[in-house]
């Protein structure tokens, strides 16, 4: 067993471990943040994307232990109280979701796409960088669509700020 401490959505938080226990079991059991969803257990789908230290990472191919002390973001970290995160919003308006499992990892990894390229998204690009995160129900326009409308929303939060 192994004690590890790491900073989640904002809280710091700390349990002990099997060794082998995988960051999405340890956020999911230890820590009561179902969000994060377990797919195919071999990195292929996506499902399980969280932010560790500001970086996208698929929580099923990461030990808990390889966490220790980092920041941890979720999908339940991102919104502000009611107020949801920008791509969350995106995702509600342009219908980006179907039956919902793939939606936690696809939100994480564009979140993680956005702050890497800005409004320098096109639809070819988000393509791309979704190839890792499958989505069985919705044939991806609209999570592309939904992706490219955050990117400009937050690009014109970030212009009107400076």
């Amino acid at each position: 067993m192994a004690k590890v401490s790491m900073n989640v959505n904002g809280k710091k938080v700390s349990a002990d471990v099997e060794d082998r226990t995988l960051l999405v079991h340890y956020l999911r059991e230890a820590q009561g943040l179902t969000g994060t969803h377990v797919g195919c257990d071999t990195s292929q789908c996506g499902a399980c994307v969280v932010h560790v230290n500001g970086k996208a990472v698929k929580s099923c191919t990461m030990l808990a232990a390889q966490a220790e002390g980092a920041t941890v973001t979720t999908i339940e970290g991102l919104a502000n109280g009611n107020e949801l995160h920008p791509v969350q919003a995106a995702f509600r308006e342009h219908h980006g979701l179907q039956c919902g499992f793939c939606t936690p990892g696809m939100i994480m990894a564009a979140v993680d796409m956005i702050e890497r390229h800005g409004a320098n998204l096109d639809e070819a690009t988000i393509r791309h960088e979704l190839e890792g995160n499958i989505c069985r129900c919705t044939g991806y326009h609209n999570i592309v669509k939904a992706i490219k409308a955050a990117a400009d929303q937050m690009a014109g939060l970030r212009t009107a700020a400076e």
